[in-house]
């Protein structure tokens, strides 16, 4: 399995990538406060956060190549060498409903067929996790727990669970499990069924930047900046986890 996190060496892209996710998520928590506002919020902030990050890389980086969710796919990214992969809101369903935490914002950057730099904010936690500052090690947690799609988790975590003797725990937003797993509130983080590299792009380049494990469920690497940006499953996580986590996946793929 080869690597899909090779860092820029500029560190100016790594924080360009965590000020812009914060950024975004601050504006997005200014929309969430205004008063009376109930109808539409999801979409507005999408709207919102995907013209404020279009932009800031315009004039950040008006070379770069852009693949976002909430705008229309410009084949020429397919011939840069540098895109910036972004959600500018993941978990638009939990952003909705009131008091949710579990949603975040996405800036990755890829370089030369590889993840080079990545931020996930989790605006209603104050925290934004990136390749740009390191993390604290946290301990694992004291039951293997999975961390599951809240809306639609896959078919095999059922069977996973068990062979695992694992604990099941769903979530929104793939960003929000996948750092869970990395602040050691969960295992690992399973997703099968569906899933686009804006959703994933830089929860993976966050996880590798500190250590964490990354696969897809046949056991390749994620790839990204690709013609069609449909990644339909993920697993991310915990290095202690890995072993019993890869085997039985790999057992259940042999079964199927």
């Amino acid at each position: 399995m080869s690597t899909s996190y090779i860092p820029t060496r500029d560190r100016a892209d790594h924080e360009l990538a965590h000020r812009l996710a914060e950024a975004a998520g601050a504006l997005l928590l200014a929309l969430r406060a205004e008063p009376g506002r109930t109808t539409r919020l999801s979409a507005e902030g999408d709207r919102r956060s995907n013209e404020f990050l279009l932009a800031a890389l315009a004039a950040k980086r008006p070379g770069d190549a852009v693949l976002s969710e909430e705008s229309a796919d410009d084949p020429s990214r397919l011939s840069a060498r540098r895109v910036w992969i972004i959600d500018p809101l993941d978990g638009s369903r939990e952003f909705g409903e009131e008091g949710r935490t579990d949603w975040a914002v996405h800036v990755a950057l890829w370089i030369d067929g590889a993840l080079a730099a990545g931020a996930v904010a989790l605006p209603a936690v104050g925290r934004t996790f990136s390749t740009w500052q390191a993390v604290q090690a946290a301990p694992d947690p004291e039951q293997l727990t999975l961390l599951v799609s809240r809306s639609r988790p896959p078919a095999l975590v059922g069977d996973l669970a068990e062979r695992l003797n694992a604990r099941l725990h769903p979530m929104g937003s793939a960003g929000a499990k996948a750092m869970a797993v990395l602040r050691g509130a969960g295992s690992a983080y399973v997703h099968a069924g569906g899933q686009y590299e804006w959703d994933s792009a830089a929860p993976v380049a966050v996880a590798l930047a500190h250590g964490l494990r990354v696969r897809r469920l046949d056991g390749s690497a994620p790839r990204y900046n690709q013609p069609d940006p449909s990644l339909p499953d993920l697993v991310i996580c915990r290095p202690s986890a890995a072993p019993e986590l890869w085997g039985a996946l790999d057992a259940l793929a042999s079964h199927m």
